[in-house]
């Protein structure tokens, strides 16, 4: 069992902005329900540019229901520059804490809000950059999501980067790949 913050679990036992915003001004989904998680997020912005309503829709743990819920109600309030500046571990610690296992949860709410933002920056209606050269193929993680998450983080092991981003939880093939990028940004 999982040692959950009383917050985290409120938040997982009552949501808060669950669904959809109707006419989006920004909208985006991330994750794979491949890996049994997947987030959808949609906002609206007020006539000050700033965030008046941001709801969510996820298939996943508790943890993910958790940040989801959080990062909505962190970001209502906000203009898209404050937004894009919350981290994942913001998120974690607005819930108190997430088990290092599920760290991965709180990045998905990230990349679904900059992803939503991006969308609405570009009008575009895009999920995920394909563009980006993923590193995980079991679980799509990027290259840059990696080296992201652990500069971000400061990140030391594989294991903390599976925990994060769940990069190289499935078949293993990206291991080494992610031992030479943590070499390579920790200087080791």
């Amino acid at each position: 069992m999982w040692d959950y913050s009383e917050k985290m679990m409120d938040y997982f036992r009552n949501p808060r902005n669950m669904g959809k915003v109707e006419n989006p001004d920004g909208e985006a989904t991330v994750g794979s329900l491949a890996c049994g998680d997947a987030l959808q997020f949609t906002f609206k912005l007020d006539e000050n540019k700033r965030i008046k309503e941001a709801k969510f829709q996820t298939f996943g743990c508790a943890s993910a229901i958790a940040s989801s819920s959080a990062l909505t109600e962190m970001v209502i309030g906000k203009t898209l520059e404050e937004a894009s500046k919350i981290t994942n571990q913001q998120i974690a610690d607005f819930l108190g804490g997430l088990p290092p296992q599920k760290m991965h949860c709180s990045v998905m709410g990230r990349e679904a809000l900059e992803a939503a933002i991006e969308n609405y920056r570009t009008g575009q209606k895009t999920d995920r950059n394909l563009e980006e050269k993923m590193l995980c193929t079991c679980y799509s993680v990027s290259e840059n999501e990696v080296r992201r998450v652990i500069t971000e983080n400061s990140l030391t092991t594989v294991e903390e980067v599976t925990n994060f981003t769940k990069a190289g939880g499935g078949c293993g093939k990206c291991k080494t790949k992610i031992e030479a990028i943590l070499r390579e940004i920790n200087g080791r």
